[in-house]
């Protein structure tokens, strides 16, 4: 232990990184910004290979940033496991989705578990961050290490710490965001928290990996229910003949005991969409029912057909059919200014859209090439096809009978897209000013 002290303290310490996403990524850059030198370790030799030739695939990480880390020699990519040999930190940052039933799949959280105990040796600290339910990280985690003969607290640490990275986001980094960690021991957790205060401006230590894994749940279980409630109520304020963006602006305005959530065409993005059903399934095991989780799942999973309705209503008032008319989706990423589709509202939307016969084209600076997914079980016969982003100017919004915005991109004029669309079904207020009578508000 004392020796993997004084490397973390030295900035000597080799550090494996698994999964070079958008959490393992701008993790490996913030650490080779710090002195360390990082390993990364990606089943996708795509990926492996941009890193090593220096092009970033991550908003957040600039290839100039990433050009830097290797020319300092402080940065490798790797698909070989075998680099876990040769390094005395491990971190896991590997994707945790839910399956097609909405069950958690920790599918590569085992496998690497797997890999990790094939090669453990004395004084390593393995730290796992990607989201789980409670209990993973000793259920989990702890008992393939410990297959290697060697013992958790003395031989080897294990501790759990939940990436909170916010894609897109410049106010918050990695450095500047709280992390919390929980330890198996309370050496495990010493040490991670030495590890974290190394290159993190502040750490919470708390007395469990469990206590941990609720905490990054927590987190996003208060954003889907919140975000799932304020969608309800602009359900409710549509057919009331009331601007849900107008009450939200009013509302905010008192300076205690409100905090504003906005609509949205789906909650997407890999975390706030799924990991609350890690918890409502882990709820089960101890016959306990999370109503909350399961209620804000069900209006989230609406939300995508109430959007296509809108379109179809639009479309009617301009005596037009869905079948046969030409829509241009603007933004298929989950959020703005970023390129991630996971669990975007795109998918859902377009895949009906085109099923009832709309031609559909899109446009998004961030995202080059969109597949809808297929939805088999609905409908076995229609597979949607791949797009490709249009080339965007403001004349060429004539030629389509309706703008949908689902995504609003900064340093876009929003106002030249009303003034020169037909019809414009907007879901993020983009659109500010009230006066366009052509436009319907989410």
């Amino acid at each position: 232990m004392n020796n993997l002290k004084t490397l973390i303290k030295d900035k000597k310490a080799k550090v494996a990184i698994v999964g070079l996403g958008y959490v393992g990524l701008p993790l490996a850059i913030a650490l080779t910004e710090k002195g360390f030198h990082v390993s990364g370790l990606d089943i996708q030799k795509n990926k492996v290979d941009s890193i090593n030739s220096g092009k970033s695939y991550i908003e957040d990480v600039p290839s100039s940033t990433l050009k830097k880390a290797l020319d300092n020699k402080k940065l490798t990519a790797s698909t070989d496991k075998k680099i876990f040999r040769n390094v005395d930190i491990i971190i896991i940052c590997v994707p945790s989705p839910l399956d097609k039933y909405k069950q958690p799949d920790i599918s590569y959280i085992r496998q690497t578990a797997k890999d990790i105990g094939r090669f453990i040796k004395k004084g390593q600290l393995v730290i796992l961050e990607s989201t789980t339910y409670p209990g993973t990280t000793r259920e989990v985690i702890l008992p393939q290490l410990e297959k290697s003969g060697l013992k958790v607290g003395k031989d080897f640490y294990l501790a759990f710490s939940p990436e909170r990275i916010d894609p897109g986001n410049k106010k918050y980094t990695v450095e500047n965001i709280p992390k919390a960690v929980g330890g198996i021991t309370d050496h495990c957790s010493e040490l991670t928290a030495l590890f974290y205060q190394s290159f993190i401006n502040k750490v919470i230590t708390l007395s469990s990996p469990e206590a941990a894994e609720m905490t990054k749940l927590l987190e996003n279980i208060f954003r889907v229910v919140n975000i799932s409630m304020i969608n309800e109520l602009a359900l409710l304020c549509g057919k009331m003949g009331i601007d849900i963006w107008e009450v939200i602006e009013a509302a905010k305005t008192k300076p205690f005991g409100f905090m504003p959530f906005y609509p949205s065409p789906k909650i997407g993005g890999h975390c706030i969409a799924q990991d609350p059903f890690y918890l409502s399934w882990k709820a089960k095991e101890h016959n306990f029912y999370a109503r909350f989780i399961e209620l804000a799942a069900q209006i989230n999973e609406q939300m995508p057909h109430y959007v296509v309705t809108k379109v179809i209503w639009a479309l009617n008032q301009d005596k037009k059919s869905v079948k046969g008319a030409k829509i241009l989706i603007w933004g298929v990423s989950y959020k703005k200014n970023v390129g991630d589709t996971r669990e975007s509202a795109a998918h859902d939307i377009i895949w009906d859209l085109e099923r009832k016969g709309a031609r559909v084209n899109y446009f998004d600076p961030y995202v080059k090439e969109f597949i809808p997914f297929e939805k088999t079980a609905f409908d076995k016969k229609f597979s949607p096809p791949k797009h490709k982003s249009i080339r965007y100017r403001p004349d060429v919004l004539k030629e389509y009978d309706c703008v949908l915005i689902l995504t609003d991109h900064s340093n876009a004029n929003y106002d030249t897209i009303a003034q020169n669309a037909k019809v414009v079904v907007d879901t993020r207020n983009a659109i500010k000013n009230r006066k366009y009578k052509n436009v319907v508000w989410l």
